[in-house]
């Protein structure tokens, strides 16, 4: 993709004016009505500096990370500074409807949500999973966004911004609760996910791997899914109650347990096969998992 394909939008006003749309009321949010946004097929790739919110159906097919966005179905997206979205030449017959909100970082300056918002993981989503929200989740999402939107348009005085600042948490709050549970109602994606860790984990501990690369990481393994480490640990968290790292450390004790009991390789060897810099270390995560030494449970096949 050549950088002269890519806009790069600094300003919500900049964004209003690409849309044709009236100045924003406030420099550093604003909340659109979806009807009023332009359909183009020649909708190129769009990097913003500020935060984008959307809840709406019968726009063209974005491309968000590696996930393909369906706006026809009617989904909630939440993109962050910096990150890419790409139109897909795609023109729905479907009228546009729903919202746009838009927030720059800059609204945010010395407030709590400054920081916290860094902490939601659905606007950083290397594969970013849009949200499918129930009509009464609909209901309540979009009541917060249009008490925002009053106060958007409302004069402007010395407590609006505390009085978005408030709202705009409690709409991120709702997001989060509404995508634990869809990890948990999205039952086929979560599980082919899964399907995919196993498999990836699987590869990691072959013998020639594990001598090749070491232990994997958590950031390597869900590298290797496309997705980022906080969203790979919240899904494993909700299906399993398991981190990330304790799944890999599971494979990790299931690998040794093998060698333990089929092999004569020393407790060292083992534990440097493995990945460990100090057969120490292996022994003693080892007794952290099984309650028992490797010595221990390998004599408990002699």
């Amino acid at each position: 993709m050549s950088v002269s394909n890519i806009i790069r939008v600094k300003t919500i006003t900049e964004g209003h004016r690409l849309q044709d749309l009236p100045a924003p009321e406030h420099p550093l949010i604003s909340v659109v009505d979806c009807a009023l946004l332009k359909k183009s097929a020649d909708f190129r790739s769009v990097i913003c500096d500020f935060y984008t919110i959307t809840l709406k159906r019968g726009c063209e097919k974005l491309l968000y990370g590696q996930q393909e966005y369906d706006f026809d179905e009617g989904v909630m997206a939440f993109m962050a500074p910096n990150q890419v979205v790409r139109g897909q030449g795609h023109i729905s017959d479907t009228p546009m409807s729903g919202w746009m909100l838009s927030v720059h970082p800059d609204f945010l300056w010395n407030t709590p949500l400054a920081n916290k918002i860094k902490q939601y993981e659905y606007f950083g989503y290397a594969v970013h999973e849009a949200l499918f929200l129930s009509e009464k989740e609909e209901m309540i999402i979009n009541h917060i966004v249009e008490t925002i939107r009053q106060e958007y348009h409302a004069h402007i005085d010395r407590y609006s911004q505390a009085i978005i600042i408030a709202h705009l948490e409690t709409l991120f709050t709702y997001a989060e609760r509404f995508y634990q549970r869809q990890f948990i109602t999205r039952q086929k994606s979560s599980h082919h996910l899964m399907s995919r860790l196993e498999e990836v984990l699987a590869a990691c501990f072959s013998d020639e791997n594990l001598a090749r690369n070491g232990l994997p990481t958590v950031q390597y393994i869900s590298a290797t899914l496309n997705v980022s480490p906080g969203y790979l640990s919240n899904m494993l968290n909700v299906l399993t109650g398991q981190s990330t790292q304790q799944h890999i450390h599971d494979k990790l004790i299931e690998k040794a347990k093998e060698k333990l009991s089929t092999t004569t390789t020393s407790v060292s060897e083992i534990a440097y096969a493995l990945g460990f810099e100090h057969p120490q270390s292996f022994s003693k995560l080892f007794k952290l998992k099984t309650q028992v030494s490797p010595l221990t449970f390998r004599q408990s096949f002699q």
